[in-house]
């Protein structure tokens, strides 16, 4: 089952880097400034952060094959409307739906990983499915830029969307509740407000404004990067774009095995998650000597090590809410944190343009190595311990 959500993922995120592969050739035909592209970015990242407390209570509600179902069918249809954008504001709505949707697809992913496996393995079980971002963020670059120089921009958002409608057929055919749980009866559905008021959730939510706009970041900006400040034309993006991404992909397993590792060899599982994140976290300074670099393929090599690092400390973030809450919550305390995420990508978007056209890359490049190790503080200091049993919530 961990295949399919390691599909979707992949299509989650071609669908996303689409943007940003294809974003030299629309900013020059739309006469786009870095911030009116930003704030495009930003009008995904706005409908993402709404939806992620949305998306996590409503498939926890439907139960995961149906709002998996659902969630893909609306991105992927989304995606295709991309190629009838005229300027920004028609871009800016199509992001916008996008992003309803793609923000779904984690909640739903970690309701699978508690539905199917342990405490030890889940951590490794959500690095191998969001692996799949790594990997659609690796291939879109080459097979993007393929499509866009042989036939234009609008068919690469076309053949990218329909891939989710395939997807859909296979996921509905085969995927099953485990037996073991199959004829439980529901839980009583517990309220998005009354989960927030938790410390482990306004913690974790807060943690992510920290550490996912610096991967937004790299999937939205990282092609304009190398297009303006190194001189690739979108050719040299399609051959080098995608290797920040293979090391993304092997983080994800590197992040995930190495806190398995540390709980089979004896350590607390919330040491092992939370040593591992800060690992992880450090390696994400490499954004630092990135810009520095004068040389562009060694600027690569550091996106790269950043890239690694944040997947890897992903991978345990993800495994978080399962090791905490029940199953019948996971989603919804997964997708509340996500709300987190989706601000903080939302705040950065506009405000990274707007550096850029004013000033350069290098304090962008600079914030984004250093805010890592401010979400591995929050999760030192705020979070609270973490253990394979439901804390009490409080009184609705």
């Amino acid at each position: 089952m961990i295949a399919l959500v390691f599909l979707a993922t992949v299509i989650n995120y071609l669908d996303r880097q689409t943007l940003s592969v294809v974003a030299p050739v629309l900013r020059d035909e739309f006469r786009m400034s870095n911030e009116t592209y930003g704030r495009v970015v930003a009008a995904f990242m706005l409908a993402y952060t709404v939806m992620n407390g949305v998306s996590g209570p409503l498939i926890d509600r439907l139960g995961t094959r149906l709002g998996y179902a659902l969630v893909m069918a609306w991105w992927s249809a989304a995606g295709m409307l991309h190629a009838l954008a005229r300027g920004p504001l028609s871009l800016g709505l199509c992001r916008f739906l996008l992003g309803m949707g793609e923000a779904g697809n984690w909640p739903a992913g970690v309701k699978v990983v508690a539905e199917w496996f342990p405490p030890k393995e889940r951590a490794l079980a959500s690095g191998i499915f969001n692996s799949g971002s790594a990997i659609g963020a690796l291939v879109a670059p080459p097979l993007v830029a393929a499509i866009v120089l042989r036939w234009g921009w609008p068919p690469a958002f076309l053949a990218v969307g329909a891939t989710g409608f395939a997807w859909l057929c296979a996921w509905w055919m085969l995927y099953h509740t485990p037996a073991g749980t199959r004829h439980e009866t529901p839980p009583a559905p517990v309220s998005p407000w009354r989960l927030f008021r938790t410390r482990f959730v306004w913690s974790f939510t807060l943690s992510k404004v920290f550490m996912d706009p610096v991967w937004y970041f790299y999937i939205f900006w990282f092609p304009e990067y190398l297009n303006r400040a190194r001189g690739f034309d979108l050719a040299a993006i399609g051959r080098y774009a995608w290797i920040p991404f293979l090391a993304a992909d092997v983080g994800n397993l590197a992040g995930g095995w190495l806190s398995g590792e540390l709980i089979r060899r004896g350590v607390s599982l919330n040491v092992a998650r939370k040593s591992s994140v800060t690992l992880f976290a450090l390696l994400m300074t490499s954004a630092i000597p990135a810009v520095l670099a004068a040389d562009a393929r060694v600027a690569i090599g550091w996106v790269a090590a950043a890239s690694f690092g944040y997947t890897g400390a992903l991978a345990n973030m993800l495994a978080f809410p399962a090791d905490v809450y029940p199953k019948h919550v996971v989603g919804s305390v997964y997708g509340l944190a996500s709300m987190g995420s989706g601000f903080g990508g939302m705040v950065f978007a506009p405000l990274t343009g707007w550096v850029i056209d004013r000033y350069s890359y290098v304090p962008v490049f600079f914030a984004f190595g250093l805010m890592p190790l401010l979400c591995a503080a929050i999760i030192w200091t705020l979070l609270g311990p973490l253990r394979d049993r439901a804390p009490e919530l409080p009184a609705s």
